[in-house]
């Protein structure tokens, strides 16, 4: 088979049916084999009803349904586990994502060589400022964690070869930095094209303001885990000992200050009056606490099932 659309979606019913043709018509155009897989997050509007309808009329079309609303992550995971295309393409169901990019898309995955391709709405129809400068913000930041070069992390459509999205998991709402999941899966040829951004004919968005928080909670998590999951004693070792060691020295620096002074007949303070050796009390106390926690983390890290798996490109 040559594509797998995979398409998350809460709620969109009104949009279903026009994705759908649209969706054929390109493929059809195109001559490919393709297969259109609609996961419905615990709709409650007759989402599912439709996509069943859908389905009685197209075989190409096929769906899942939660029970409930699990999130977009959850959604992509079993359209991913699903997915029998060469070619799988994601996209929102919302008809902004348009379904002509599609085969460009394709043929820059085939023909360029990239492993992921990643849109880019540069010019967006919802310009607005409560979405366009947390946007900015949140890209500029994920391009300076990640290292990758794109100007639209979390756009909704991309395109990736069959094997990446085998050899991802995404989790929690980690959707936002699939291409960072892809990178530290080995898949880093990674490209990014400019699609045309089409305004919302139908319902309206499920995205509030709280997506950038979490967007920027779930980069720090990513960075931590892909810099220092597999060997946390690095992190929590290092600054343990760093800060243990800047408390000891403080420690002896007001003995030894003290004693001095005693020796020669000066003024001196008892050791126990002076709020830097509880500082410095205290940074012995956590850097112990950290060292230890690295220690911990490194015996579970090793006891992972996964500590020894890794992608191999090829063999001969």
């Amino acid at each position: 088979m040559d594509i797998s659309v995979v398409i998350p979606l809460l709620n969109e019913s009104a949009s279903l049916p026009e994705l759908a043709s649209r969706i054929a018509t390109v493929m059809q155009d195109e001559g490919l084999s393709y297969e259109i897989l609609f996961i419905d997050d615990g709709s409650t509007d007759g989402s599912w009803a439709c996509i069943k309808e859908l389905q009685a009329s197209d075989s190409h079309i096929h769906g899942i349904s939660f029970r409930r609303n699990y999130g977009k992550s959850a959604a992509l995971f079993c359209g991913f586990e699903r997915a029998a295309g060469d070619i799988v393409v994601t996209m929102d169901a919302d008809l902004q994502d348009a379904p002509e990019e599609i085969p460009e898309m394709r043929r820059m995955i085939l023909e360029d060589g990239y492993d992921l391709v990643s849109g880019w709405k540069r010019h967006r129809k919802d310009n607005t400022f409560t979405k366009n400068l947390p946007s900015k913000l949140y890209n500029a930041t994920a391009r300076r964690v990640t290292g990758i070069k794109l100007h639209d992390m979390n756009c909704g459509i991309k395109a990736y070869r069959n094997e990446v999205v085998k050899n991802i998991e995404v989790y929690g709402e980690m959707h936002r930095y699939i291409p960072y999941l892809a990178k530290n899966a080995g898949f880093s040829r990674i490209g990014e094209k400019e699609v045309r951004h089409e305004k919302r004919k139908y319902g309206k968005s499920k995205f509030g303001m709280d997506r950038f928080v979490n967007g920027f909670l779930d980069l720090q998590s990513l960075w931590f885990l892909s810099r220092f999951g597999k060997k946390p004693m690095h992190f929590f070792g290092t600054t343990g000992l760093l800060m243990f060691l800047a408390g000891f020295v403080m420690t002896v620096w007001i003995i030894v200050a003290k004693l001095v002074n005693q020796a020669q007949g000066l003024k001196y303070r008892a050791v126990t009056d002076q709020p830097l050796f509880y500082l410095a009390l205290l940074a012995v106390v956590l850097g112990v606490m950290l060292f230890l926690a690295g220690l911990l983390g490194e015996m579970i890290s090793r006891s992972a099932p996964e500590r020894n798996h890794y992608n191999i490109e090829e063999e001969i």
